[in-house]
């Protein structure tokens, strides 16, 4: 995991603003829900912070006013969730950190720090074991799998699926899902008239986010490949780092137990 900017506290941030959805998950499980002052129209896990926190707009778009009212010690920010300009926009109003995650090493340093950031050290141990127990069960339940081709979509119109250096491949890897599309660098555009010739994948998955793919694209899909099994999945559990990992293993071993 590489930090944009290292930041250190003489005391805990106690007003913090997360514009990004995974990492405000792993606030609320951190024990933090009280220092959260303000939160993106996409943090939808715990559904409740939105209703009770002040929603400061998206993670690519923010609402500048609403942040400076908040008076936060602190901004959470990602390199892929969140611009540059939004960044340095932050970086003027407040201390503010940048997270880069690659993989599942990333996310625990990731939340190690968050631990010592916010004096939650031993809660961060805790996730941190829980993690490591979930990931090494399911590495004994995926080591006599065979792999299987994939292609990973994100969005439609343009048709744009994973690549590699990504939060996404990574997991794929760890599923013994092939990419397909490793050798081209993180979300690019794809024709569907070369699927075949671009791999020809045994699987399909169309991702719940960002893009709602629906039963329709899957017949678009079907018109490029006659054999691939077009495959619905939840994009949470494949880009969401952090506590949604404790979810995620459980959900990949349903995932290869239903194809």
């Amino acid at each position: 995991m590489n930090l944009i900017k290292e930041l250190k506290f003489k005391n805990p941030p106690k007003r913090i603003i997360s514009l990004v959805p995974s990492q405000t998950e792993l606030l609320f499980d951190l024990g933090l829900e009280n220092s959260i002052v303000g939160v993106t129209k996409f943090c939808v896990h715990p559904t409740h912070l939105r209703k009770e926190k002040t929603i400061v707009g998206g993670t690519k778009t923010i609402k500048l006013d609403k942040i400076k009212s908040l008076n936060p010690d602190i901004i959470l920010c990602n390199k892929e969730e969140n611009t540059k300009e939004i960044v340095e926009a932050c970086e003027r109003i407040a201390p503010t950190h940048v997270s880069e995650i690659y993989t599942l090493d990333d996310s625990k340093k990731l939340i190690t720090q968050y631990g010592a950031f916010f004096s939650c050290e031993q809660k961060a141990l805790e996730i941190n074991s829980e993690l490591d127990l979930k990931l090494h069960n399911f590495i004994q339940f995926i080591k006599n799998k065979e792999e299987k081709k994939v292609a990973y979509f994100i969005w439609r119109n343009p048709w744009m699926v994973a690549g590699n250096t990504t939060f996404i491949n990574h997991l794929l890897e760890l599923n013994k899902f092939n990419n397909i599309y490793s050798s081209k660098s993180r979300y690019p555009e794809v024709n569907l008239a070369n699927i075949i010739s671009d791999g020809n994948p045994e699987f399909i998955l169309l991702s719940s986010e960002p893009y709602p793919f629906k039963n329709k694209h899957k017949e678009e899909l079907r018109e490029h490949t006659n054999h691939a099994k077009i495959v619905f999945v939840d994009g949470e559990m494949f880009s969401w780092y952090g506590t949604r990992l404790l979810k995620a293993f459980d959900y990949f071993i349903d995932l290869h137990n239903r194809t």
